[in-house]
């Protein structure tokens, strides 16, 4: 059997994640004998992993109203060729990543146009914490025929509005598998056993640069003073931020390392975190490193979220999310100072009790994500169910 998908997703993690699901399709559909092509919007690991990109989008995420502006012409301009080559070229199945707004109009597009193209979204968007009204979810579950659910608590919430619902949990309990162990790691990088290795996380994307990295950098400069041992790591998320990177640790006169295609290890070798809020606190917290966690966007887009909209949440980190509780420290804007990244790094630095409750809670995370092999059980329920639709739609 011949089977064409179309996979869309954005930002550097949906790549990741994208890439990760790329690989299990392949193996899924050889053991099926599928002979698979897979059309996508993604990145550079996407392409990679065998999939024929139709258009990049690692770098033309943002989030917050104004920092989004910047990037809309060229979304649309790429949702322009997408819905293009679909109308041209249907698909046997749509797979949607994250990737709210993009993936929005493309389910939108298909339940239009193809009605009979089986579509699912795999690691929905985080309605289930931050759904400033229902209209969203209801889109979402008008147009997808399965939901693949990556959290507990995401599965129950889709599955109360009427989604048919699969949890599959989190995909980076299969990439954590391959992870380095501590050591290797420190050995890697040339990290002395008396350092203290502190891994500075600021940035996927460009506003980043902008609202994360300096108050970052401020609280690390701050942390240096008091503990002269420290060294910072930065591993490189898009050597387009090299330039900025360096130029702000020579200001703040840090005694730092940018690090570039070594993310895991500098990840495994840390003794602390402090990292922006998002997927890289679950790999933190798998690899059992403490971590602090931080998000900032514009003074502006923060005023119209908290004033106008009435934008409110509970947690924003994943590992917080995962079990509802406070695992990990986590500072949103005006909350997101220097002296609070530096009371909290202090206190997992230096207080074992701290650190250990931390380490405890992160077992008790890890088992709410599910066991390895969560791609495959995700490839195999999207070509299980795109091959069923094919033949029920032969039988009719």
């Amino acid at each position: 059997m011949n089977l064409h998908l179309f996979i869309s997703t954005g930002e550097v993690s949906g790549d990741l994640q994208g890439a990760m699901l790329v690989e299990a399709l392949w193996r899924q559909a050889e053991r099926r004998g599928i002979e698979l092509r897979i059309s996508a919007l993604g990145g550079d690991r996407m392409a990679a992993a065998g999939a024929t990109l139709l258009g990049n989008t690692t770098g033309i995420g943002s989030i917050g109203i104004f920092e989004s502006l910047p990037y809309v012409l060229p979304t649309l301009r790429m949702q322009g060729r997408v819905h293009r080559f679909l109308n041209q070229h249907p698909p046997d199945g749509v797979v949607m990543v994250d990737y709210l707004g993009p993936n929005l109009g493309i389910g939108h597009l298909i339940r239009q146009r193809f009605p009979q193209v089986f579509t699912v979204y795999y690691i929905a968007p985080q309605e289930w914490v931050w759904s400033l009204s229902s209209r969203n979810t209801r889109r979402i579950v008008r147009m997808t025929d399965r939901l693949l659910a990556i959290f507990p608590a995401e599965a129950e919430y889709y599955h109360r509005w009427g989604a048919a619902v699969t949890y599959v949990g989190h995909p980076l309990v299969d990439r954590m598998q391959s992870a380095p162990q501590r050591a290797h790691a420190r050995q890697a990088l040339g990290i002395d056993p008396a350092t203290l290795a502190v891994a500075l996380l600021p940035a996927s994307r460009r506003q980043e640069l902008t609202h994360v990295l300096p108050v970052m950098l401020q609280a690390a400069h701050q942390l240096q003073a008091k503990i002269p041992q420290v060294h910072f790591w930065l591993p490189l998320s898009s050597d387009r931020f090299r330039p900025v990177l360096t130029q702000a640790i020579q200001a703040h006169q840090l005694r730092a390392t940018i690090v570039a295609g070594q993310t895991q290890e500098v990840l495994a070798a840390a003794d602390l975190a402090i990292a922006k809020s998002g997927t890289v606190n679950l790999e933190l917290a798998l690899l059992n490193v403490p971590q602090v966690v931080m998000y900032r966007v514009s003074r502006l887009t923060a005023w119209i979220a908290e004033y106008i909209l009435k934008f409110s949440i509970l947690y924003m980190s994943p590992p917080n999310l995962a079990l509802m509780e406070p695992i990990v420290p986590e500072f949103l804007q005006y909350h997101a100072t220097p002296e609070n990244l530096l009371r909290e790094s202090m206190e997992l630095l230096l207080n074992r009790d701290r650190r250990q409750q931390m380490i405890a809670d992160y077992q008790r995370l890890r088992q709410t994500l599910g066991e390895p092999g969560v791609c495959d059980r995700a490839a195999a329920e999207i070509l299980e169910r795109v091959v069923g639709q094919i033949k029920h739609k032969a039988n009719r």
